[in-house]
């Protein structure tokens, strides 16, 4: 089983719902990525989603746009990212940690080399926003074969047949994406995202994890109320981004830690 599988089955027998946060490898600066993974596993979190940066991060809104550039210009490569895992590795053997990011970095190493890297240095999932389950079958196996879960999102608009296709080809978590349009929006409505968790556990026992537009903790606590997992990203990163560098890994803690709160208070 698992890190992802152990980790979603050991809160549902504590009827507690995962927090993940999502960071972009790099920034505000390569060597503050690893204590930041370490400062938000303190803070409750519970899968760690780890950004891959990228000059085109076209699922992304602005906030997070802006960190890729950040993580760039520091010169921060995948496998810098894949060494941050390692080193996050050392001192963390249970929390699992998801590379989230585009093909071409990916395509650059080779996709085989890039599994059998991640596997090495202690990569758990895999979700690539640009490979969509009707092209990358081969590339879902390969991570599966070698104990890498293949993570997939949906989305609104998503169809009956691209949830099947999805709940075929995902393992660990399935990430449903709430609302139309990029990273950072605004406006989730709890309701539909009741009903479309519903839908998707009717073609999956996977757990369902949410993201997009969630920036406080009483929204976070109403998406874990009919989610399995709360994903966020946006405000996490303009957290750091808004930072001092002698406070974020503190920032970084408190914010999480309503997070949880919130989260656990449902």
């Amino acid at each position: 089983m698992s890190r992802i599988s152990t980790t979603f089955q050991q809160l549902k027998a504590c009827r507690r719902k995962a927090l993940i946060p999502f960071i972009t490898a790099g920034d505000p600066a390569a060597d503050v990525t690893v204590p930041a993974m370490h400062a938000m596993v303190e803070a409750g979190a519970n899968v760690i989603e780890l950004g891959v940066p990228f000059s085109d991060p076209m699922a992304d809104g602005p906030t997070i746009q802006r960190s890729s550039e950040r993580a760039l210009k520091n010169g921060v490569s995948l496998r810098d990212v894949l060494d941050m895992v390692a080193r996050f590795r050392k001192s963390d053997a249970q929390t699992p940690v998801v590379l989230m990011g585009y093909a071409n970095p990916i395509e650059a190493m080779g996709g085989e080399q890039f599994i059998a890297e991640a596997a090495k240095h202690g990569v758990d999932g895999v979700l690539v926003v640009d490979y969509p389950p009707e092209e990358c079958e081969q590339f879902a196996a390969s991570l599966g074969a070698a104990g890498i879960d293949p993570i997939f999102l949906l989305s609104p608009t998503s169809s009956d047949e691209r949830i099947a296709k999805v709940a075929r080809l995902a393992r660990g978590y399935i990430y449903y994406v709430s609302l139309k349009g990029v990273t950072g929006a605004a406006n989730i409505d709890t309701a539909d995202v009741q009903k479309m968790v519903a839908r998707i556990k009717s073609f999956s026992d996977l757990p369902v994890g949410v993201g997009f537009g969630i920036r406080d903790a009483e929204t976070a606590g109403r998406v874990a109320s009919c989610a399995d997992a709360v994903v966020i990203g946006s405000r996490i990163v303009q957290e750091i981004e808004s930072s001092p560098a002698d406070r974020v890994l503190d920032n970084l803690r408190t914010l999480l830690r309503g997070f949880r709160a919130g989260m656990d208070s449902q």
